[in-house]
């Protein structure tokens, strides 16, 4: 994954030691956390429709559905006392996860989490008044 990481902000035209700097902290992140998992999407048992536009639809319903198995999984592991990151860098190199993990093709990685205890616990975001963000009807 790291050397996709780096072809890609290659493409972007980064300056060589902000790729170096971006790599290497990427790097650190997944090998210190004491767990990742990796979410997967899987498709071979979802509904088959012959047009595009179910078609997409199905595709979003199941990517909907691993997106909230992934956030029930960071409230399960907070729960229980654990830090959790999301990262999505797996949606970059798809084939690459597939094949360094012998995952089977029809599993396509989503996203990662690393796991861990937190070494401090940050302070709480400002948050948007519920009214910039919601309309009630």
């Amino acid at each position: 994954m790291a050397e996709e990481f780096q072809r890609d902000l290659e493409k972007d035209n980064l300056a060589p030691a902000e790729i170096s700097k971006r790599v290497s902290r990427s790097r650190e992140r997944i090998t210190g956390a004491p767990v990742v998992i990796i979410l997967c999407l899987d498709m071979s048992e979802m509904d088959k429709y012959p047009d595009t536009r179910r078609k997409k639809a199905e595709y979003i319903i199941a990517t909907q559905s691993a997106a909230n198995a992934g956030m029930q999984l960071l409230l399960a592991a907070h729960a229980e006392g654990l830090g959790g990151v999301w990262v999505c860098s797996p949606m970059f190199a798809q084939e690459i996860v597939q094949t360094a993990l012998k995952l089977s093709k029809t599993w396509e990685p989503q996203a990662m989490f690393l796991l861990g205890y937190p070494i401090e616990i940050p302070a709480l975001r400002e948050r948007k008044p519920l009214e910039d963000v919601v309309i009630f009807l």
